[in-house]
Protein backbone atom coordinates (compact mmCIF):
# COMPACT_ATOMS: atom_id res chain seq x y z
CA UNK A 1 0.00 0.00 0.00
CA UNK A 2 1.52 3.37 -0.93
CA UNK A 3 0.58 7.11 0.97
CA UNK A 4 -0.02 5.14 3.77
CA UNK A 5 0.97 5.85 7.98
CA UNK A 6 1.99 2.50 9.72
CA UNK A 7 1.32 3.48 13.37
CA UNK A 8 4.20 0.66 14.90
CA UNK A 9 4.85 -0.27 18.57
CA UNK A 10 8.26 -1.27 18.96
CA UNK A 11 9.57 -2.59 22.03
CA UNK A 12 9.73 -0.92 25.23
CA UNK A 13 12.99 -2.48 26.49
CA UNK A 14 14.51 -5.99 25.20
CA UNK A 15 14.94 -5.60 21.08
CA UNK A 16 13.65 -9.10 20.30
CA UNK A 17 10.13 -8.15 21.03
CA UNK A 18 10.21 -6.57 17.72
CA UNK A 19 7.35 -8.29 15.43
CA UNK A 20 8.32 -10.08 12.12
CA UNK A 21 5.72 -8.01 10.30
CA UNK A 22 7.06 -4.65 11.99
CA UNK A 23 10.38 -5.63 10.80
CA UNK A 24 8.61 -6.42 6.72
CA UNK A 25 7.69 -3.16 7.26
CA UNK A 26 10.12 -1.08 8.22
CA UNK A 27 12.15 -2.12 5.52
CA UNK A 28 9.56 -1.60 2.73
CA UNK A 29 9.52 1.99 3.97
CA UNK A 30 10.17 5.00 2.42
CA UNK A 31 9.93 7.20 5.84
CA UNK A 32 10.53 6.44 9.54
CA UNK A 33 9.09 9.92 11.84
CA UNK A 34 10.08 9.35 15.09
CA UNK A 35 9.73 10.61 18.58
CA UNK A 36 13.50 10.91 19.30
CA UNK A 37 15.58 10.04 16.25
CA UNK A 38 18.68 9.25 18.48
CA UNK A 39 16.81 6.32 19.60
CA UNK A 40 15.17 5.02 16.76
CA UNK A 41 18.52 5.22 14.95
CA UNK A 42 19.76 2.08 17.56
CA UNK A 43 16.88 -0.14 17.01
CA UNK A 44 17.39 0.87 13.20
CA UNK A 45 21.19 -0.56 13.50
CA UNK A 46 20.32 -3.37 15.34
CA UNK A 47 17.94 -4.54 12.73
CA UNK A 48 20.57 -3.57 10.24
CA UNK A 49 17.95 -1.17 8.29
CA UNK A 50 18.80 1.89 6.75
CA UNK A 51 15.78 4.53 6.28
CA UNK A 52 15.54 8.67 6.76
CA UNK A 53 14.19 9.58 9.56
CA UNK A 54 12.27 12.69 11.10
CA UNK A 55 11.45 13.48 14.23
CA UNK A 56 7.93 14.28 16.09
CA UNK A 57 7.54 14.91 19.71
CA UNK A 58 5.24 16.85 22.47
CA UNK A 59 6.73 19.83 21.30
CA UNK A 60 6.64 19.76 17.69
CA UNK A 61 4.83 22.58 15.83
CA UNK A 62 1.03 22.01 14.31
CA UNK A 63 2.59 23.58 11.09
CA UNK A 64 5.83 20.46 11.00
CA UNK A 65 3.41 17.89 12.11
CA UNK A 66 0.92 19.01 9.21
CA UNK A 67 4.35 19.42 6.51
CA UNK A 68 5.07 15.73 7.49
CA UNK A 69 1.82 14.31 6.98
CA UNK A 70 1.60 16.00 3.64
CA UNK A 71 5.44 14.19 2.97
CA UNK A 72 3.50 10.77 3.76
CA UNK A 73 1.14 11.63 1.35
CA UNK A 74 3.60 12.14 -1.37
CA UNK A 75 5.78 9.60 -0.68
CA UNK A 76 6.59 6.63 -3.15
CA UNK A 77 5.84 4.18 -0.23
CA UNK A 78 4.39 3.87 3.19
CA UNK A 79 5.45 5.71 6.15
CA UNK A 80 6.35 4.50 9.61
CA UNK A 81 5.54 6.43 12.75
CA UNK A 82 6.68 5.18 15.83
CA UNK A 83 7.89 6.65 19.82
CA UNK A 84 10.61 5.43 22.29
CA UNK A 85 8.90 2.35 22.88
CA UNK A 86 5.61 0.66 23.22
CA UNK A 87 2.93 1.96 21.20
CA UNK A 88 2.31 5.28 19.85
CA UNK A 89 -0.37 7.13 20.89
CA UNK A 90 -0.86 5.07 24.53
CA UNK A 91 0.43 8.36 27.05
CA UNK A 92 3.11 10.05 24.26
CA UNK A 93 2.71 11.67 21.03
CA UNK A 94 1.37 10.55 17.82
CA UNK A 95 -2.39 11.44 18.18
CA UNK A 96 -1.66 14.66 16.16
CA UNK A 97 0.72 13.18 13.20
CA UNK A 98 -2.32 10.71 13.17
CA UNK A 99 -5.28 13.75 13.12
CA UNK A 100 -3.02 15.26 10.33
CA UNK A 101 -2.84 12.25 8.31
CA UNK A 102 -6.63 11.27 8.31
CA UNK A 103 -7.45 15.41 7.80
CA UNK A 104 -5.74 14.84 4.35
CA UNK A 105 -7.57 11.31 3.38
CA UNK A 106 -4.42 9.34 3.90
CA UNK A 107 -4.63 5.80 5.62
CA UNK A 108 -3.42 5.35 9.00
CA UNK A 109 -2.79 1.86 10.14
CA UNK A 110 -1.89 -0.41 13.54
CA UNK A 111 1.09 -1.92 13.40
CA UNK A 112 0.92 -4.33 17.10
CA UNK A 113 3.33 -5.01 18.90
CA UNK A 114 4.36 -4.24 22.64
CA UNK A 115 3.11 -2.04 25.33
CA UNK A 116 3.54 -1.21 29.06
CA UNK A 117 0.01 -1.34 29.42
CA UNK A 118 -0.89 -4.60 28.29
CA UNK A 119 2.19 -6.08 29.41
CA UNK A 120 1.96 -4.99 33.57
CA UNK A 121 -1.98 -5.92 33.26
CA UNK A 122 -1.11 -9.48 31.89
CA UNK A 123 1.21 -10.37 34.76
CA UNK A 124 -1.03 -8.30 37.75
CA UNK A 125 -3.68 -10.94 38.40
CA UNK A 126 -6.46 -8.26 38.83
CA UNK A 127 -9.57 -7.99 37.16
CA UNK A 128 -9.31 -6.33 33.96
CA UNK A 129 -12.68 -5.68 32.80
CA UNK A 130 -13.14 -1.97 32.67
CA UNK A 131 -9.75 -0.88 33.34
CA UNK A 132 -8.80 2.77 34.01
CA UNK A 133 -5.78 4.20 32.52
CA UNK A 134 -4.52 7.13 34.06
CA UNK A 135 -1.13 7.73 32.07
CA UNK A 136 1.09 10.00 33.67
CA UNK A 137 -0.21 11.55 36.64
CA UNK A 138 -0.26 15.32 36.98
CA UNK A 139 3.35 16.60 38.76
CA UNK A 140 1.55 18.62 41.75
CA UNK A 141 0.28 16.63 44.51
CA UNK A 142 -2.99 18.27 44.85
CA UNK A 143 -3.67 17.71 40.88
CA UNK A 144 -2.58 14.09 41.41
CA UNK A 145 -4.63 13.45 44.17
CA UNK A 146 -7.58 14.97 42.40
CA UNK A 147 -6.63 12.46 38.96
CA UNK A 148 -6.33 9.65 41.30
CA UNK A 149 -9.79 9.95 43.09
CA UNK A 150 -11.28 10.37 39.83
CA UNK A 151 -9.84 7.07 38.79
CA UNK A 152 -11.13 5.69 41.07
CA UNK A 153 -14.64 5.80 40.86
CA UNK A 154 -14.49 4.94 37.57
CA UNK A 155 -12.59 1.77 38.22
CA UNK A 156 -11.56 -0.77 41.05
CA UNK A 157 -8.40 -1.35 38.76
CA UNK A 158 -5.89 1.06 37.47
CA UNK A 159 -2.19 1.76 35.42
CA UNK A 160 -0.55 4.56 35.59
CA UNK A 161 2.84 5.22 34.88
CA UNK A 162 4.82 6.81 37.45
CA UNK A 163 8.73 8.66 37.89
CA UNK A 164 11.41 6.91 39.96
CA UNK A 165 11.59 9.94 42.29
CA UNK A 166 7.77 10.39 43.00
CA UNK A 167 6.80 6.65 43.27
CA UNK A 168 7.38 6.23 47.08
CA UNK A 169 5.16 9.71 47.69
CA UNK A 170 1.87 8.18 45.55
CA UNK A 171 1.92 4.60 47.30
CA UNK A 172 1.94 7.13 50.75
CA UNK A 173 -1.10 8.71 48.94
CA UNK A 174 -3.01 5.49 48.29
CA UNK A 175 -3.23 4.83 51.52
CA UNK A 176 -4.87 7.75 52.46
CA UNK A 177 -7.77 7.28 49.44
CA UNK A 178 -8.78 4.00 50.23
CA UNK A 179 -8.45 1.48 52.98
CA UNK A 180 -7.18 -1.43 51.14
CA UNK A 181 -5.20 -1.30 47.75
CA UNK A 182 -3.04 -4.11 46.17
CA UNK A 183 -0.22 -2.50 44.17
CA UNK A 184 2.13 -4.61 41.39
CA UNK A 185 4.93 -2.61 40.98
CA UNK A 186 6.86 -3.17 37.66
CA UNK A 187 10.23 -1.71 37.14
CA UNK A 188 12.40 -1.44 34.08
CA UNK A 189 9.67 -4.38 31.94
CA UNK A 190 11.58 -6.58 29.40
CA UNK A 191 14.66 -5.56 30.14
CA UNK A 192 18.14 -6.57 32.10
CA UNK A 193 17.29 -5.83 35.35
CA UNK A 194 13.30 -6.11 34.75
CA UNK A 195 11.82 -6.33 38.54
CA UNK A 196 7.71 -7.04 40.24
CA UNK A 197 7.06 -5.93 43.37
CA UNK A 198 3.66 -6.54 44.81
CA UNK A 199 2.54 -4.11 47.92
CA UNK A 200 -0.38 -3.63 49.88
CA UNK A 201 -1.92 -0.82 52.30
CA UNK A 202 -0.80 -1.49 55.64
CA UNK A 203 3.01 -3.14 55.03
CA UNK A 204 6.34 -1.24 54.63
CA UNK A 205 7.46 0.48 51.90
CA UNK A 206 9.41 -1.33 49.68
CA UNK A 207 12.61 -0.25 48.73
CA UNK A 208 12.61 0.80 45.43
CA UNK A 209 15.42 2.34 43.23
CA UNK A 210 15.49 5.88 41.60
CA UNK A 211 16.17 5.04 37.99
CA UNK A 212 14.38 3.67 35.13
CA UNK A 213 10.73 3.33 34.22
CA UNK A 214 7.84 2.31 36.88
CA UNK A 215 4.50 1.22 36.06
CA UNK A 216 1.87 0.55 38.23
CA UNK A 217 -1.51 -1.45 38.19
CA UNK A 218 -3.22 -1.02 41.04
CA UNK A 219 -6.42 -2.83 42.03
CA UNK A 220 -8.69 -1.23 45.02
CA UNK A 221 -10.66 -3.84 47.24
CA UNK A 222 -14.09 -2.38 48.00
CA UNK A 223 -16.07 -3.81 51.69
Amino acid sequence: MTSALYVMATPIGNLEDITLRAVRILRECSLVICEDTRRTLKLLNHLEITKPLESCHAHTSVGKTRRLAERVGKSASHAVFVTDGGTPGISDPGAMLVRACRELGLPVLPIPGASALSAALSVSGFPSNGVYFAGFLPLKSGKKRKAMEAAMRQSDTLVCFESPYRIAALLQELETLAPKVQVLICHEMTKIHEEYVFWQTGEPLPELTQKGEYTLVIHIIKF
